[in-house]
């Protein structure tokens, strides 16, 4: 694919020539209409003056002097002539400058007092301008109509018009070169920082830097704080897995020396139940090494997820595995509280929650959730026996491995806790008065 600095060039320069072009096409016709508009104003002077060296007789006769007030007319080799109709449509008068030229090969007529008229015609293959001005003149012994026409043909004129697009056209490229160039500048320096971007994420993948340092526009900063922010995640995400690769190689060393002693003991029935009881607490520390390897945390992108239903449907799911219980549950969450979390996150955060709550409870559970400044609260009560304080303490310690979790409670809570820390937020557990276990979340609203 063709880069962003040539597609930008390509459009700007393509936008620039039409620019251009246009320009020179509306400046072309402006000064064309306005030479010609001189063009015509000079032939009615030239015709005015000749209106005034004309005279008519008392009998209609026209009468033209030898020495014309405008000598371009006593010329022979003169490129501007004139002749007059008369009252019987018939050339009463031609100048001294037309004798050797063909006049306009239309059949002459009169034109109506005051009526003037300028085209462009050919003649002999020439283009000419001609100008026709119609009069009345009044005498004695009545009116006498007259038409008047001068014509010129076109070569100064279109010498000037020549001249003039040669120039035109000249400086406008030379003005079209210097505007491409400063172009090419201004968009050298504009996508500069485009160019700092790339060079800095060479560097990161090449491992020569972890993250994206300079300072860029604020067009920029968005794209480059979500590039620093996705390549934070994904190393976060790596190091979980380390650390439950880790940890389970860890944690799977006591269980397995026991069974290597069981195995060197030979006692048969010691040996079921210690086997038995080693298996089973390997495969709690397998899962839970992977649901905490698993859990995805957040990421730029992330879509909010709408709290109510996902609580609705556990509770439905985890209810018929307690029939024989069947507490009184009561979901007090606002149906437009969203988190930005992952799916499966939330449904391993709650499930285990309302699991526990499903478990322990008597006879109520109260499930709720509350947005408060920048965070969302979220709260799972039930008037079961509740939680010793001394367990509470150490449930909230950072680091406890899933092989030293609380009796009775399993490896719930520890997920809940890491999926917890995965997200930046906070847990607390205190006792349900009068009795049972309150536990807390708190998580970013944003």
């Amino acid at each position: 694919m063709m880069s962003l600095n040539k597609r930008i060039l390509l459009s700007a320069t393509g936008v620039l020539l039409i620019f251009i072009v246009g320009i020179a096409l509306a400046l072309d016709r402006a000064f064309y209409d306005s030479a010609r508009m001189g063009v015509q104003d000079k032939m009615l002077a030239r015709l005015l003056m000749l209106m005034g060296d004309a005279e008519v007789d008392a009998n209609g006769r026209l009468e033209m002097p030898t020495n014309l007030l405008d000598t371009e007319f006593s010329r022979p080799d003169s490129s501007t002539y004139a002749f007059i109709i008369n009252h019987k449509n018939r050339m009463a008068w031609r100048s001294s400058s037309a004798l050797n030229k063909r006049l306009p090969k239309f059949k002459p007529r009169l034109l109506d007092k005051g009526v003037k008229h300028f085209s462009q015609i050919v003649i002999d293959g020439t283009s000419h301008f001609i100008y026709r001005y119609g009069v009345a003149w009044t005498t004695e012994s009545g009116r006498y109509p007259l038409t008047f026409n001068v014509i010129t043909d076109t070569t100064l004129f279109d010498a000037q018009i020549e001249r003039y697009r040669e120039d035109l056209w000249g400086w406008l490229g030379v003005m079209a070169l210097l505007l491409l160039i400063t172009q090419m500048l201004v968009l050298r320096w504009g996508l500069q920082p485009m160019r700092r971007v790339s060079t800095e994420l060479t560097a990161i993948e090449s491992g020569k830097q972890e993250n994206v340092i300079g300072d860029y526009p604020s067009e920029l900063k968005l794209l480059t704080d979500s590039i620093n922010s996705l390549i934070n995640h994904e190393r976060k995400q790596q190091k979980r897995y380390r650390n439950a690769l880790a940890d389970l190689a860890h944690s799977l060393k006591t269980p397995l020396a026991v069974l290597h002693g069981a195995v060197a003991l030979r006692q048969e029935e010691s040996d079921e139940k210690t086997v038995r009881e080693q298996i089973e607490r390997m495969d709690n520390i397998i899962q839970y090494q992977l649901r905490r390897a698993a859990t995805a945390g957040s990421s730029p992108g992330m879509r909010p997820v709408m709290v109510y239903p996902i609580a609705d449907r556990i509770v439905k799911t985890v209810s018929k595995a307690y029939q024989d219980k069947n507490p009184e549950v009561t979901i007090a969450i606002d149906h437009t509280i969203s988190l930005r979390i992952d799916e499966g996150d939330l449904m391993e955060l709650l499930g285990n929650l309302i699991d526990n709550a499903f478990k322990w409870c008597h006879q109520q559970i109260v499930l709720s959730a509350e947005h408060n400044h920048e965070h969302i609260i979220i709260q799972v009560k039930d008037d079961g026996p509740g939680i010793p304080q001394n367990e509470i303490t150490r449930i909230l310690e950072r680091g406890v491995r899933a092989d030293q979790s609380i009796p009775g409670y399993g490896i719930g809570l520890a997920i809940v806790r890491d999926i917890i820390q995965v997200y930046g937020g906070d847990l607390s557990i205190e006792q349900n008065f009068p009795e049972g276990a309150c536990i807390t979340i708190y998580l970013n609203a944003k």
